[in-house]
């Protein structure tokens, strides 16, 4: 994938989560919780640890992680991803992702999250293209 498009990808995934953040900070933190099914609501949730609510309050150490996942994704991405176009879709998806909770992060404290199945912890936009990356990423490496 050519570096432009590359750029275009990532501007999307970072857009869409900021967009979809916004709508949530605005929307959802009034009403807190609005149920669409049975299994899924859309519930404003201000996340300041990792997956699960691990290390509540961690804002910084989470910060550094991402700083580090970002410049080793960026500084390998092409040994990593190979000529796989799994693992180079991957590879762009946690590094959009990651910049979309970083982002938050940085400016907020905390990590915006609204997407709730209810037997599952409140995730974003951002975690989606995380988790769909790294199993993108791992395809990729078994299709080698």
């Amino acid at each position: 994938m050519r570096p432009v498009r590359e750029s275009i990808v990532l501007l999307i995934i970072f857009l869409l989560d900021r967009l979809t953040k916004s709508w949530a900070s605005t929307v959802l933190i009034q009403k807190g919780s609005i149920p669409l099914l049975p299994f899924f609501h859309l519930t404003y949730v201000e996340n300041t640890g990792a997956a699960f609510g691990v290390l509540r309050g961690q804002n910084l150490l989470f910060i550094f992680i991402a700083l580090g996942l970002l410049t080793m994704l960026l500084f390998f991405r092409r040994q990593i991803s190979g000529n796989s176009p799994w693992s180079k879709w991957g590879v762009l998806l946690v590094i959009g992702g990651a910049l979309g909770n970083l982002y938050d992060r940085i400016s907020l404290g905390y990590v915006i999250d609204f997407l709730d199945f209810r037997v599952w912890p409140v995730f974003n936009v951002a975690d989606s293209c995380v988790s769909m990356g790294i199993a993108l990423m791992a395809l990729g490496t078994v299709r080698k």
